[in-house]
């Protein structure tokens, strides 16, 4: 801890519809801390997917400055914004987002591909390493169509690994799963924020997977309503082991 990867003041984000203009987003500020596990909530009109499209440099904010890892992303050209993307985002979507035809190594091999200082065997390592970090060494040649919710979920996590980005970015990357599922998801998460000191943004409207987390920011139409540690954070190993099994029911 001690580094802002994350630096938001005064976020304001307007769009203009027909006549209208919509204020998305009224002066958002906040920062988040190296190794910090953090979950944005919100219900729908809060602002939330705005807020998220802000954090992954994939739109710009009307008024207020963004640091992402200390660079100003407002003063970038579209192309250092795909670099900036590329380089300090991993994403993790709520649809996984994994080429049907394509082996789980080919998948998480992708964000690699767009960095030509990388030679095709450091890649091959690096994806390896990125699935053997989510428990998917024995899966390497599966398709998507091979795998479970979970172990696509998995793979999409390795991929957002692969590049030892500064900060994980998830989008209700629990909402396509049961809640045994999801519980695996935040465990990995948890194990990944507190064993390898990953920079996690996860972006929720569901406060059982808030309390995950070490601290939750709450949105309400375009602003920040609370901003608050989880003094009870649970842990999700301990909820997995107190389910129960197939054989109790």
């Amino acid at each position: 801890m001690g580094t802002k990867i994350l630096e938001l003041q005064n976020i304001k984000r307007e769009f203009r519809m027909g006549s209208e203009i919509v204020r998305a987003l009224k002066g958002v500020t906040f920062d988040v801390q190296s190794g910090e596990f953090v979950t944005i909530m919100g219900s729908s009109g809060s602002g939330k997917t705005t807020l998220l499209n802000t954090l992954g440099c994939l739109d710009k904010p009307t008024e207020g400055i963004y640091l992402l890892d200390g660079v100003n992303v407002g003063t970038l050209s579209r192309n250092e914004l795909a670099r900036l993307r590329n380089n300090k985002i991993g994403f993790v979507f709520q649809a996984y987002n994994l080429l049907p035809r394509t082996s789980a190594l080919e998948n998480v091999e992708l964000p690699l591909l767009y960095n030509p200082a990388i030679t095709h065997k450091e890649r091959r390592e690096k994806a390896i390493k990125a699935l053997e970090s989510v428990k998917l060494a024995d899966r390497l040649d599966h398709t998507p169509n091979q795998l479970s919710g979970g172990q696509q979920q998995r793979v999409a996590i390795a991929r957002a690994l692969v590049n030892e980005p500064v900060m994980i970015l998830a989008d209700e990357a629990t909402g396509n799963l049961d809640s045994r599922t999801s519980f695996e998801i935040m465990a990995l998460m948890q194990e990944l924020n507190q064993q390898q000191g990953k920079t996690i943004v996860f972006v929720t409207h569901e406060p059982d997977i808030a309390s995950f987390s070490n601290r939750t920011i709450t949105l309400k139409d375009g602003k920040v309503m609370k901003d608050a540690s989880n003094e009870n954070r649970r842990l999700a190993r301990e909820v997995l082991a107190s389910l129960p099994t197939s054989d109790d029911y």
